[in-house]
Order: structure tokens, then C-alpha cells, then sequence
């Protein structure tokens, strides 16, 4: 039976290139959640490793098995929490890999996993210049939505934020919340981080987790932060700044029934049924 409130714990941190130090930190901040009834805790892309395209193929795995996995695994059930890997390196082919979020259930069971569909290749104004996340990764192929027993999680990561058609078919798919896992560098992030979570919540009426890397990797790689929780009226319940902590938001199932049923956009689209109707003809 579905629960009607779920608390959620988000773990806004600055990854770096020691996997354990992160992952001793992580460990840390779910602890500190778990103790405070958080039933879902998120973590950002690149939790684990924040690197270079090398590092990442040292550190990937198969899916479902290895020992940062099975660490993972063993962290949930022993607190009998659901623990979103905001992404991590699962082997794809012999030299490319999926940017994976992972969803281990409060029995350490890995109930879901998602493959990042948009890659972020791109040149933005900052001191990295350019990004080429397809030199290491390859695209995912499908949409993930997992039920669990605090509604149906629609998955994302950091870049598909961009791109309004995912979070649609999330929603089409019967998705409550929809998490998002990233990091934004400073400069996007300043410009858009807030208004695309608002927009992707509004649009579809869900609530909105967005988790993010903040502060200064390394000397030319700075992400925003400034995680938070928008509900599926577009309000902003929660919000960080730019260091490392936790947050914690209760999030109230019933909200998103209550906002559609005032407003039926969806039943109200007529852009998605012309389509339909012409592929018809």
C-alpha cells in the first residue's frame, strides 16, 4: 500500500578524485538521515568520482555487481533505507560506459538503475571550457520509473534537465517524483538550475528533487549546488547554498493528485493528440 508522506534526505557534496573519501562521506551524511526518518536519500551525479574519463573506467562496474555496489547494498539494508546513486560508471562495452544512477531498495536489493540519455557535450564560459561527456559514455536508451512504496521515482541526471519530452513521458508513466541528480557547473547552474526544476515540476505536475555537486573540484571545475525540493504547484519547499550538508523535506504524496485534479493539463493537451491523429492518416 502506497504511504501518503514520504521524508527525504538530499546529500549536497563537493566529490573528488578519492572514491572512498567520498564514499566515507556519503556514508556519513545517510547515517545522519537515516536517523532522521528519511526513507529516500539522494545523492548527486558523480557521487562517487568527480574525475577525468580515465578514473571512471578504473572505478566502473558491471551492473548489479562489484564492490562499490555491494557496499552500497549493504549500507541500505543495514538502515533499511532507499539509496539513490545520483550516477555512477557501469561498463556499457569494453571502452564505454553508462552514467547510471542506481536505486537500492531498504533491503539492499538494487530495485532500478537509469542510464543518462542526454550527454553533456558542450562549451560553456567558465575555466573548463569544454565538456565531452561522450568520450566516456554512451547515451541510455529508456526512460526508468520505479515504484516504491512512497509512489513511482521517474529518473533523470543533470543534462536531460533540458529536455521538457523526458519528463512528459516520466509523468505519462505515472511518475509522483522525479529526482534529479547532477552538476551544474556555476555558470549554467547560476542561469538555470531553479527555473528548469520549476518548470519541469510545473509542466508536470510532480514533485521536483534536484541534488546537486557544489563548490570547487578542481581548478577549473566549479558546480552550483543549490539543492532543493519543488513541489508540484512549482514551490520551492527546501533549498542549499553552495557547500556540502544535508536537507530534508516531506513531501506529501497527496499534492499531486490535488494540483491535477484543480488543473488536468494533462487532459488538456491537444499538441501530443494532433500528433497521433495525423501518424494516423
Amino acid at each position: 500500500m502506497q504511504q501518503e508522506q514520504a521524508r527525504v534526505g538530499l546529500v549536497q557534496m563537493t566529490s573528488g578524485s578519492d572514491v572512498m573519501q567520498n564514499y566515507q562521506y556519503i556514508e556519513q551524511q545517510v547515517r545522519a538521515l537515516a536517523e532522521q526518518q528519511c526513507q529516500l536519500i539522494v545523492t548527486p551525479e558523480n557521487s562517487l568520482l568527480f574525475d577525468n574519463a580515465d578514473s571512471y573506467q578504473q572505478l566502473a562496474e558491471e551492473l548489479g555487481s562489484g564492490p562499490m555496489q555491494g557496499k552500497l547494498a549493504r549500507l541500505a539494508k543495514e538502515l533499511g533505507v532507499w539509496i539513490v546513486i545520483g550516477s555512477f560508471p557501469i561498463r556499457a562495452s569494453k571502452d564505454k560506459l553508462y552514467s547510471t544512477s542506481l536505486v537500492f531498495n531498504d533491503q539492499g536489493e538494487l530495485a532500478s538503475h537509469y542510464a543518462k540519455m542526454h550527454l553533456f557535450d558542450v562549451e560553456v564560459a567558465d575555466g573548463h571550457g569544454s565538456y565531452r561527456e561522450s568520450d566516456c559514455f554512451e547515451h541510455g536508451q529508456l526512460p526508468q520509473i520505479v515504484e516504491t512504496p512512497f509512489g513511482k521515482l521517474g529518473l533523470s541526471i543533470c543534462y536531460d534537465l533540458r529536455f521538457a519530452p523526458l519528463y512528459n513521458v516520466l509523468r505519462e508513466g505515472g511518475a509522483d517524483i522525479i529526482l534529479v541528480p547532477a552538476a551544474f557547473t556555476a555558470v549554467t547552474g547560476e542561469a538555470h538550475w531553479e527555473v528548469l526544476l520549476r518548470s519541469r515540476a510545473i509542466e508536470n505536475q510532480v514533485w521536483v528533487i534536484g541534488v546537486g555537486q557544489c563548490g570547487q573540484h578542481s581548478a577549473s571545475r566549479q558546480t552550483w549546488g543549490h539543492s532543493m525540493v519543488i513541489d508540484p504547484w512549482g514551490k520551492m519547499i527546501t533549498k542549499a547554498a553552495m557547500t556540502p550538508c544535508n536537507l530534508i523535506a516531506d513531501i506529501e504524496l497527496h499534492q499531486v493528485q490535488h494540483v491535477r485534479k484543480a488543473m488536468p493539463v494533462a487532459a488538456h493537451q491537444k499538441f501530443f493528440s494532433l500528433i497521433i491523429d495525423e501518424g494516423n492518416e
